[in-house]
């Protein structure tokens, strides 16, 4: 394409920065069957992201230089100005491809429309024809169906589980243990019309499918609309739509978080069940591995009620619900350099009560960068781009630091999450995260960097073992010109990536060397391994995208090629001891250092590492045509085209991304929030009622602040 007709195709608000930007969708739009829309209208999602300019990648920004030099020349010449003016003004902004698929409606039936899952009709048409249009219409007042405890634990008192296992030791929020952990609630059932999720599944990971939970029966016990007259009452949700949620107080009760210490109550319930952990465990037993579900927060975070919910819900699923299994920790940047934590107690726990409500402050432990130049200190020579600019001790470029500290502090967890503040489940956190451990745990090495690196769409690839055999096909196929491990590592890869020059670092874990080849091998090697990454977004190679911080790359020969690498956008995940061990090591010993998004999955790709992209649900807000969806996400024409660089747009409908827009809308409405006109209160009450949904993991939901009424 000639670079004249390439700057005019140039959107404006496809250049920048789209998380910026309002989420635009379309409410309605007559389109025919072929995808050519007739009429379209819009309102706008505001995600309420912060600006990033850091996102903006090199080709991005060589084209706006070239685009800003076409329209000087354009400016000279005096009759073309002003053309080119009115044009650029009588137009309006082209709406990407995908804005013009029909909307998705049927997240927004509401509980009077619940169903049985097998009289439960999927919304998706995958843009054959129209969605089906009878939505968010309220046949009954009442849920028709009542909601249950929800309790995705094993049976800890089972024949099975005994045999193989420890007993489990019941945990309370009190010391006096009067106070049971509460139980969460959901329905055994769906709203009658309710959209699929386009990529994974839940059966394919163990996830229920057949339940949805409202937020009345998943937050109502953790303090969601309690009355404010209740002690402890956090003040929302007891205005909101509420037919039937009676039923759900009745059987939960209410609670007085007002006196809990989740700290104390986690330590307690640790305590009581550490036989469950030992490393020597009588002959027939299994050892439960421990892990550390670490929220990443700072000084000056502004904790609202609705995220106060939230984290009640984390430390009492994850951790006491579970007998010790999880412990949950407030990781806590001090932004302030000046303070030295490590030298005064007192000043440490003054910050840290200013800072993390009184519920969560015997679960925090407070860093700061200055602490982390300490820990790992300068030089750190040889950076092939600093696109962001900044130091590399600090957060936005190293937010691994504190990861690896944290986790040489703490070598009893076997594991180590990475939850981001802007991360929402309304599902129930211990079944999310032990599914997906022991998805991964299932999955052979064999294919699995190639799996991982590609969107599963089972609408278009059939199942998983499909998609498996898909991908296998497809590697076999590749043209041996493509196999340059200089630049892009060994198709496929297979054990430690280390056929390339520019390397200068330690040896490879014990156990990470394939006990045959990749051809001999049945599908078996890895099986039953636990998974050192775990990631919720493709693990890809930047090199073929135009990534803006795909060179952000430290501590390696300049005068060679870069390393292959790998990374995952956004750095919510799972990373083993033996992973934050050897980025530690490569860390300080040998000076190594990437991108937060890079650095975990490149050194998992170097150092022969089971890593594993987990095909979790996400969905979107419309109809996409699936067989076009394979070819956007995992086929760009372009590098710049890729969904991680300028096709990122692709991904402003979906429920996970960094700059998903879809994502804080939904979680929204289904607080009972209105937004764009739609949802609050009247709407539910004179519709179908509040909302209903499955598990679905939200990021980003930068705010939860919307209009109710």
């Amino acid at each position: 394409m000639p670079i004249l007709s390439r700057v005019r195709s140039l959107i404006p608000r496809q250049l920048l920065d789209t998380s910026r930007f309002a989420y635009v969708s379309l409410p309605s739009n007559d389109q025919s069957r072929n995808g050519s829309p007739t009429t379209y209208s819009r309102f706008k999602w505001h995600t309420g992201d912060r600006i990033r300019i850091g996102r903006m990648s090199v080709s991005r920004s060589v084209a706006l230089a070239i685009a800003g030099l076409v329209f000087l020349l354009l400016f000279a010449v005096g009759g073309m100005r002003g053309m080119w003016r009115q044009k650029l003004m009588d137009e309006p902004p082209q709406p990407f491809f995908w804005e013009l698929y029909d909307r998705l409606n049927g997240y927004y039936n509401g509980v009077s429309m619940l169903v049985p899952v097998s009289e439960h009709v999927v919304e998706n048409q995958y843009n054959q024809s129209h969605p089906p249009t009878d939505w968010n219409m309220r046949v009954i007042k009442q849920p028709p169906i009542n909601p249950v405890p929800y309790s995705p634990y094993p049976d800890f008192t089972s024949r099975e589980y005994l045999k193989e296992h420890h007993s489990v030791e019941t945990c309370y929020l009190d010391a006096p243990e009067k106070v049971p952990a509460p139980d969460v609630y959901a329905y055994p059932a769906l709203p009658k019309i309710f959209p699929e999720p386009l990529f994974g599944s839940y059966e394919e990971l163990g996830i229920r499918d057949d339940v949805c939970f409202d937020r009345f029966g998943r937050l109502g016990p953790y303090g969601y609309g309690y009355n404010e007259s209740v002690p402890g009452a956090l003040g929302v949700g007891d205005r909101s739509e509420n037919a039937g949620s009676e039923q759900v107080f009745a059987k939960a009760g209410y609670t007085d978080y007002s006196n809990v210490d989740w700290g104390a109550a986690q330590k307690r319930c640790v305590e009581k069940n550490k036989a469950r952990f030992a490393e020597k465990q009588p002959s027939g037993r299994k050892r439960v591995k421990r892990q550390a579900f670490v929220l990443r927060t700072w000084t000056g975070y502004k904790y609202n009620a609705y995220q106060m919910l939230s984290l009640r819900a984390m430390v009492n699923e994850l951790s006491l619900k579970s007998g010790g299994e999880f412990d949950v920790h407030f990781l806590v940047h001090v932004k302030n350099n000046s303070i030295p934590i490590w030298a005064d107690k007192a000043l440490y726990q003054q910050t840290l009560e200013e800072n993390v409500p009184r519920e969560f402050w015997n679960l925090s432990t407070l860093w700061s960068e200055q602490q982390m130049l300490a820990y790992y200190p300068a030089p750190f020579p040889d950076n092939f781009a600093n696109m962001a600019g900044s130091s590399i001790h600090g957060v936005y470029r190293s937010a691994h630091f504190p990861l690896q500290w944290f986790s040489q502090e703490h070598p009893e967890y076997d594991f180590v999450w990475n939850w981001e503040m802007d991360v929402r489940y309304s599902g129930h956190y211990y079944e999310f995260h032990t599914k997906v451990g022991e998805w991964a745990a299932r999955q052979p090495r064999k294919g699995l960097w190639e799996r991982s690196a590609r969107f599963w769409i089972p609408n278009h690839h059939g199942d998983y073992a499909n998609f498996t055999s898909f991908v296998e096909a497809e590697v076999q196929s590749k043209d041996v010109l493509e196999n340059d491990a200089e630049k892009n590592g060994p198709v496929p890869v297979w054990g430690p990536a280390r056929n390339f020059t520019n390397r200068g670092m330690l040896a490879p874990p014990s156990g990470t060397t394939p006990p045959t080849t990749y051809e001999e091998d049945k599908y078996t090697w890895g099986v039953g391994e636990e998974a050192d990454l775990l990631t919720f977004n493709p693990i890809f190679d930047p090199s073929m995208t135009n990534w803006v911080f795909s060179w952000d790359v430290t501590g390696y020969n300049r005068t060679l090629p870069i390393p292959p690498r790998r990374a995952a956008i956004v750095t919510v995940g799972r990373l083993s001891k033996r992973l934050l061990s050897v980025m530690h090591e490569e860390t300080w010993r040998m000076k190594h250092h990437m991108f937060p998004e890079m650095f975990p999955a490149a050194m998992s790709f170097h150092h022969g590492l089971k890593a594993a992209y987990i095909p979790h649900p996400i969905y979107f807000d419309r109809d996409w045509e699936t067989g076009y969806m394979d070819q956007v996400f995992n086929y760009p024409k372009e590098i710049w085209s890729s969904p991680f660089g300028w096709g990122e747009n692709n991904l402003l409908g979906s429920t996970f991304y960094y700059n998903a827009g879809f994502s804080g809308a939904l979680w929204r409405r289904w607080l009972g929030m209105s937004e764009n006109g739609e949802g609050g209160r009247k709407w539910e009450e004179e519709g179908s009622g509040r909302m209903c949904l499955r598990g679905v993991l939200h990021h980003p939901v930068k705010r939860e602040d919307g209009p109710v009424d």
